[in-house]
């Protein structure tokens, strides 16, 4: 009978085989968040209702799936270099670039997955999760030995910087646990605080969504409040400024070797004459395995003709 240290180092194999950039195995304590209700109370987490629905599951991990005891978090790279190919905007977050990353990291871990059913986990208690449910994703990374959560509130890894995707599995499957990354490595380093175009970083690892970019043009229903729209100023989906200037994507981004997330033109440079009246029909048949889905046609073409209007709008 394998021990648990054999079957985390077989699991570990196969998710490098498969493509991950970095893996850990965590339990599923429960987390302790004091600050996750504060900043729901505080009315920060804006139109995402979800969040509030999802609070007492996120910080009790193992309520998530029924029976689960373990999660495998892995990371994997999306970085690009070259945000702007040709200077003229619009500007779409990297992450977004290629095809859906629901889909591309959701094949990868469907077959981690099947590993850790191989190796002797029930069926019914191992599901994977790409960015979806209430699955605590960064502090499991964290307590996976993945990196710290910086001060931009994303994960930062030593190696591969914080331009990853987070996917896990949670399963019944006993096995040997990682140690927690346990240093802070952001320092005295203020960057993404003070270049966030939006000042939506309020605090040291505290985001008001109300004012990000990335919030506004992906989670934002309805029209744009009056002092909201110009806020986005050139970008069309998601932002990737706090990343831009943190001083480990300079030193340690690691570019993406995975084709599916290979950047399409159609998307790294859209063009928002075509996007600001699309209809739904034309919008699913070009963008329907894409990021773009999450905004869909009516939120896209209210980002594209807002970016029009903060063009024609002096500064």
């Amino acid at each position: 009978m394998e021990s648990p240290a054999q079957r985390s180092a077989a699991v570990k194999a196969r998710a490098s085989a498969l493509g991950f950039d970095a893996v850990g195995i965590c339990d599923l304590a429960p987390i302790e968040r004091p600050a996750l209700r504060a900043w729901l109370d505080g009315g920060l987490a804006g139109g995402m209702q979800y969040m509030h629905r999802q609070a007492r599951k996120r910080q009790t991990p193992a309520e998530i799936v029924a029976g689960s005891s373990h999660a495998v978090v892995v990371l994997k790279s999306y970085f690009v270099a070259d945000h702007e190919p040709d200077g003229s905007g619009p500007r779409v977050a990297r992450y977004a670039w290629g095809e859906d990353y629901h889909a591309v990291l959701g094949d990868m871990l469907a077959d981690l997955a099947e590993t850790l059913i191989a190796l002797g986990a029930s069926r019914a208690a191992t599901r994977a999760y790409v960015d979806a449910g209430p699955v605590p994703e960064r502090e499991l990374a964290q307590r996976a030995g993945l990196g710290w959560i910086a001060k931009n509130t994303l994960l930062i890894h030593p190696r591969l910087g914080s331009f990853t995707f987070i996917g896990s599995v949670l399963t019944d499957l006993p096995l040997a646990v990682d140690a927690p990354f346990a240093a802070d490595h952001c320092g005295s380093c203020r960057a993404c605080l003070d270049m966030c175009p939006t000042d939506a970083l309020v605090a040291e690892r505290v985001l008001d969504a109300r004012r990000c970019i990335s919030y506004l043009t992906i989670e934002h229903r309805g029209p744009f409040a009056a002092d909201a729209g110009p806020l986005i100023g050139e970008w069309l989906f998601g932002c990737d400024v706090c990343q831009d200037v943190c001083p480990w994507n300079d030193k340690f981004a690691a570019p993406s070797d995975t084709p599916r997330l290979a950047p399409r033109s159609e998307m790294r440079a859209p063009v928002l004459e075509d996007l600001a009246d699309i209809s739904s029909d034309a919008f699913h048949e070009r963008y329907r395995d894409t990021a773009f889905e999450r905004a869909g046609p009516t939120g896209i073409a209210r980002n594209a003709r807002q970016v029009l209007r903060n063009r024609a709008t002096p500064s």
